[in-house]
């Protein structure tokens, strides 16, 4: 009897181990699934770096300009260890990342964070969720950006394919622009004149000016390639004030990825890129080796009246010899034809919009576009730059020597606060005293907003924001202005990514334009265009709680105070609040 009552006990201890694996199968799948977490340290650092024949001292993450690149695959975790040896206060934004309840995270200055002061850390937390594909780091804090950036690559979950041929390989190709002198003694000067600030001397890409410019032949990026193979060039504009076309000599690219987001692929032989975007391409090469080698090329798109860094940078695309043909050496390279693209006139607005209305969602069911099709509350914001009274007996060098330069949104000028507004929000709201505000839904003061400007082009200043409750859909018409010249605006918004379901020029039309909306398969991104003299429309469910920056990604519009902020409450669910604050968040 004991040996039996024993088999039995055995028996039933089987089962219940065996049941118990079963009921824990669905957890270790999605554990296998669920991603890693993968450390990074990030050391601001100065480092003397040259070019034009410049030598000056710039901020950068491990010495290395561009920065370092940050490879990831969908539902990683990412812990990023700043430490700041460097003067100026620092803080590093991950440009596109949703930060789902993770905004202590976001890194723009004074917004979720203070920045990190001289002999501090700080890590950077966050987890990728629902996102694959190329984004970017770079520093939120006055112009630090010029020098502090890097790609973000998103690769796919394991054994899940891209939705189009896997390349032979990837590369990332972040366009910036080099300023021989201090860009913070730039903006400084800008800021305290009122006038618009200087202009870089070089555009580059990957650090690189390239052969267009003085003394910078041996500074030229170089696209290496093979006949017949496929190449994945996942491209960044991290320009700071400057839209750019590129285009590469006699290939055609085909775009497949905006800002992190799979697009239905199409051919052009020119992309537009505003700062902040990202645009993943396919450059299929040609079959034979060509005898030839050929210039990619990036100039601005240029809708403004100020001042831009009118020039032009280039890059290689060189084919590998034959291995037959290796006796030739590396001067035969020399004495190939040397194509070179034609690239948009540097107004031509007409392509930058027809480029933009090409890009659509894939909307398939493994890539759904989860457009808001009810919408809970409705803005219209005008942006665009505007004036400031020049301080008593001073004379300025705005428009007018007695005016400064500003820029708002509904003529609201940002001014930055001197705490963190998540910190501010976060303890209110956790004493139930909820951070309210006064910022206006639609201008106070309806104007002809693309016609004759008013005489009065004041802004008024303040630190405003725009409450909503968690999970409220939002439509958004960014409506541009004339005041002191139409131009383009790259807008922005952290947190969230929003779908681009209308725009036009003109005018908003608020009954008739929303009959063309697109709500089946419109672009998803983070950074939008106002086209120049015109319109944007775009919504998004703010389903992530905290305080989200939304700003222009021309840094001088920035600068000038063309930004708001944006409070999303905490919903009533566990999953739907914003954590406490990280120990080792910076104090102002």
């Amino acid at each position: 009897m004991g040996a039996t009552s024993n088999f039995l006990s055995v028996g039933a201890l089987f089962i219940i181990i065996l049941l118990s694996s079963l009921w824990l199968l669905p957890e270790l799948a999605i554990a296998k699934h669920a991603g890693i977490t993968r450390h990074y340290k990030f050391d601001i650092q100065m480092q003397n770096v040259t070019r034009l024949c410049h030598t000056k001292s710039i901020v950068t993450v491990n010495g290395q300009f561009p920065g370092p690149k940050i490879v990831a695959r969908e539902g990683d975790r990412l812990v990023i260890k700043v430490v700041n040896h460097v003067q100026n206060n620092i803080s590093l934004h991950w440009h596109g990342i949703r930060q789902l309840r993770s905004g202590w995270a976001d890194g723009p200055a004074y917004i979720t964070q203070c920045p990190i002061q001289t002999g501090q850390t700080y890590v950077y937390n966050f987890t990728i969720v629902g996102q694959r594909g190329t984004l970017w780091w770079h520093a939120h804090i006055s112009w630090l950006r010029s020098t502090l950036y890097g790609p973000i690559i998103i690769l796919p979950k394991h054994n899940v394919p891209y939705p189009f041929a896997k390349p032979d390989k990837e590369i990332p190709i972040i366009f910036g622009e080099w300023f021989n002198v201090d860009t913070e003694a730039i903006v400084n000067q800008a800021l305290q004149t009122g006038g618009g600030p200087n202009v870089s001397d070089a555009y580059t890409i990957n650090g690189l000016p390239g052969p267009l410019y003085n003394c910078s032949t041996k500074d030229t990026f170089k696209l290496k390639v093979k006949p017949g193979k496929t190449y994945l060039l996942r491209m960044i504009n991290a320009a700071l004030n400057d839209e750019l076309f590129v285009s590469i000599a006699n290939h055609t690219l085909t775009v497949v990825d905006a800002d992190a987001i799979y697009v239905k692929p199409f051919k052009t032989d020119t992309l537009l890129i505003t700062p902040g975007q990202t645009t993943n391409v396919l450059l299929k090469t040609k079959s034979q080796y060509p005898n030839a080698t050929f210039l990619m090329l990036a100039r601005p798109y240029a809708t403004g009246l100020g001042t831009f860094d009118n020039s032009t940078t280039a890059g290689i695309l060189e084919y590998e010899l034959p291995s037959k043909s290796s006796s030739f050496g590396t001067n035969s390279l020399k004495k190939l034809p040397l194509f070179k693209p034609q690239l948009p006139a540097l107004n031509d607005t007409s392509f930058a919009t027809n480029f933009t209305k090409k890009l659509r969602s894939l909307a398939t069911a493994q890539f759904p576009a989860n457009v808001p099709q009810t919408v809970d509350r409705r803005f219209f914001f005008t942006v665009g730059l505007g004036t400031n009274p020049c301080p008593k007996n001073h004379t300025c060098q705005g428009p007018t020597n007695s005016t400064k330069f500003a820029a708002s949104i509904n003529n609201i000028s940002f001014i930055m606060p001197t705490t963190a507004l998540l910190q501010t929000h976060f303890f209110r709201q956790s004493n139930n005293g909820l951070l309210t505000t006064t910022f206006p839904t639609k201008p106070l003061i309806p104007f002809n907003y693309t016609g004759t400007p008013p005489n009065n082009t004041n802004v008024s200043n303040g630190t405003k924001l725009v409450v909503l409750p968690f999970n409220t859909s939002v439509e958004l018409i960014m409506q541009g202005t004339s005041i002191l010249g139409a131009e383009s605006h790259p807008l922005h918004l952290h947190g969230f990514n929003f779908f681009v379901v209308g725009q036009g020029f003109g005018n908003y039309n608020p009954n008739k334009d929303p009959a063309n909306f697109n709500l089946i398969d419109p672009v998803e991104r983070n950074t939008v265009g106002v086209p120049v003299g015109g319109w944007v429309a775009i919504r998004f469910h703010a389903d992530n709680p905290g305080v989200w920056f939304m700003h222009c990604h021309l840094e001088v519009h920035t600068s000038w105070g063309l930004k708001m902020a944006w409070v999303v409450l905490d919903g009533k669910l566990p999953n739907q609040k914003l954590p406490p604050p990280p120990s080792d968040l910076p104090k102002c």
